[in-house]
């Protein structure tokens, strides 16, 4: 039996929350004690243990095998606590901040509009909203909640499916007057498309042309790192880009932006993600009501419900 003198959450915080912040100092600043006394708390930890959790160096913490086992199992433990006082203090109310991590495009089109409705029915949650294109690694950037674009890579993160969206190669009214519609996937060569200029991305846009599945290199006189200036980019008349129903919708609709080679859209879906940490049902409430609210109330078959222009 444990004895009764060890206060076995409270080292399991200061375990987490060294791992989260990635030193003994930091961790000390956050919760009001001294480095040292971190430190010995952690070598107890250890002691009583009889495993080494982590691995010090002079710039930062490395898990061990078994830390990594521990730190899982501390911040389900830590979860289940967080819960537990919030659902007796406040009658089950979710309550708390939230950080969600999203992608510009879906963030400023999707994502802020919706943020109304839910603190009308979460008054008690305060929503911490970043929006970039960078894709965090949410323990580092002490996220909860972030919004992944694209094919989901395998890791151990949880995710939600909120949707998907096809892709269109578009350009504006104005670019189409001056310079035409290319008729074919090949008549590329002679627009501007616009790319983006980050390392994960690559350059080739697929098509189907005459029965035969093609994907051909696209050169231009702009790139973006993003996809809301790719947008802005084409809105402007600066050239075509090919980018997802669920950013471009609302100018689909409103005439802003034309489709071209449509009979050759391979059909291609994005699909969208919300991804956490967590198993099961060990979550803050906070954070499942977030989780919940966004799969049931992101749409992504109407246009956006914002137009930057």
């Amino acid at each position: 039996m444990a004895r009764l003198d060890v206060n076995r959450s409270g080292e399991m915080e200061v375990f987490a929350r060294a791992v989260e912040l990635g030193g003994f100092s930091p961790a000390a600043r956050a919760l009001k004690m001294t480095p040292s006394a971190v430190s010995k708390l952690i070598s107890r930890l250890e002691t009583r243990l009889g495993a080494r959790l982590l691995n010090r160096s002079t710039r930062k913490l490395l898990l061990t095998a078994e830390g990594e086992a521990f730190h899982e199992r501390a911040l389900r433990v830590l979860a289940d606590i967080d819960e537990a006082e919030c659902a007796v203090a406040a009658s089950q109310a979710p309550r708390g901040r939230v950080r969600i991590n999203s992608n510009v495009p879906f963030g400023l089109h999707h994502l802020l509009p919706l943020v109304p409705r839910f603190s009308a029915a979460y008054p008690q949650v305060t929503l911490d909203i970043v929006l970039s294109d960078t894709v965090v690694d949410l323990m580092d950037a002490r996220t909860d909640v972030a919004i992944r674009v694209g094919p989901m890579r395998a890791s151990q993160l949880m995710a939600r499916k909120l949707g998907e969206s096809p892709m269109a190669v578009v350009a504006s009214p104005a670019y189409l007057a001056r310079h035409g519609a290319p008729k074919t996937p090949r008549d590329l060569a002679g627009h501007n498309c616009i790319g983006f200029n980050f390392a994960r991305h690559c350059d080739k846009w697929p098509f189907v042309f005459e029965g035969e599945r093609l994907s051909l290199p696209i050169h231009g006189d702009a790139t973006a790192g993003d996809g809301e200036t790719s947008r802005q980019l084409v809105l402007v008349g600066q050239g075509l880009a090919r980018l997802s129903h669920f950013h471009i919708g609302g100018d689909i609709a409103a005439g802003r932006l034309v489709p071209v080679l449509e009979a050759c859209n391979p059909g291609d879906v994005e699909e969208i993600h919300a991804v956490y940490v967590g198993h099961g049902g060990q979550l803050p409430m906070r954070v499942r009501a977030v989780i919940d609210f966004l799969v049931k109330e992101v749409d992504l078959t109407r246009p956006p419900a914002i137009a930057v222009l």
